[in-house]
């Protein structure tokens, strides 16, 4: 390999309130991978979890390198990594579904031996775990995902993001880790429940093709996660109705959490402002950042580029 390769990968929010586990938006917020040949392989991670992701063959960046070469049926050279991260970790951004990426693109980039896309997709799913994330990092936009009814995989479609809205996200200083967050919710809903968010579902996609942003607030609204993963994340009642009050057109927890995702076309700053005086008055700190919404998803590079 000659040169530096650098792969740039969007956070996500996955959920976005009524879809869960099977919708995704790609944000304008990355985790960036260079990627040399080396004499040895050497791991380096800068930013978000420096202090905490392993700089080993354990990291998942590098893990997720070997399984395409391993379904590749061939081994990785030496590789100076160095990983520059802005995504928070166990935040409900996406941080791993990120991991994952870059590290299949850097194999399929290194290898020679590119994999379609769908294989891609499928690798990554089985190394997440679920696709609401690594979907939309790899390809950006609105992505709905969802298990095949025979058989291994998933059905995938891509929609453009809402581009006339911003998203404001809420970050509490505490992480919550995925498999947490799954362990609180119930084994079985009512049928009312599962009626409330089918139709939930379907209203927010009609929001954002037709451009209802009236219609956002009621779309979010959610009865199989939230409800049961308040207990996990104070303040989070309160972020909600707060970031509506300040003008915010629907807001919901970001992921799995603790994050909280607001959709705005104005007043970011005061949502944002919002939101954290609602984690504040329940003893949580917590910052917010305005994003963009992302359309290329993942992005390889012959060359550096700037980390935004």
């Amino acid at each position: 390999m000659m040169g530096m390769l650098t792969i740039r990968v969007p956070a996500t929010t996955a959920n976005i309130g009524p879809g869960f586990d099977c919708l995704g938006l790609a944000l304008e917020l990355f985790n960036t991978l260079e990627v040399e040949a080396g004499e040895i392989t050497r791991i380096q991670v800068v930013g978000e979890g420096a202090e905490k992701l392993p700089c080993s063959q354990d990291n998942l960046v590098y893990r997720a390198l070997l399984r395409y070469y391993e379904e590749i049926a061939s081994v990785p050279p030496p590789l100076q990594l160095k990983m520059k991260n802005r995504i928070p970790l166990a935040r409900g951004l996406g941080s791993s579904a990120a991991a994952i990426v870059a590290g299949l693109l850097a194999a399929h980039c290194l290898s020679g031996q590119s994999l379609p896309r769908e294989k891609l997709l499928d690798l990554a799913v089985e190394l997440e775990g679920h696709p609401d994330n690594v979907a939309p990092a790899l390809l950006g936009g609105l992505v709905i995902s969802t298990a095949k009814s025979t058989g291994p995989g998933y059905h995938y479609l891509q929609l453009p993001p809402p581009r006339e809205l911003q998203a404001v996200v809420c970050i509490p200083n505490f992480q919550v880790a995925t498999e947490a967050a799954r362990k609180v919710l119930p084994s079985q809903i009512s049928f009312s429940d599962a009626v409330h968010n089918l139709g939930r579902v379907a209203l927010l996609l009609g929001a954002f093709t037709s451009k209802r942003w009236d219609l956002l607030s009621a779309a979010l609204e959610d009865r199989l996660h939230q409800p049961y993963r308040k207990s996990l994340v104070p303040g989070l009642d309160r972020a909600l109705a707060w970031a509506l009050e300040a003008g915010a057109l629907g807001a919901a927890l970001s992921g799995s959490g603790p994050t909280v995702i607001a959709f705005v076309k104005d007043n970011a700053a005061g949502v944002g402002r919002a939101m954290e005086e609602a984690f504040a008055s329940a003893n949580i700190e917590a910052y917010s950042l305005t994003l963009g919404f992302n359309v290329g998803g993942a992005e390889t590079h012959p060359g550096t580029v700037n980390n935004q």
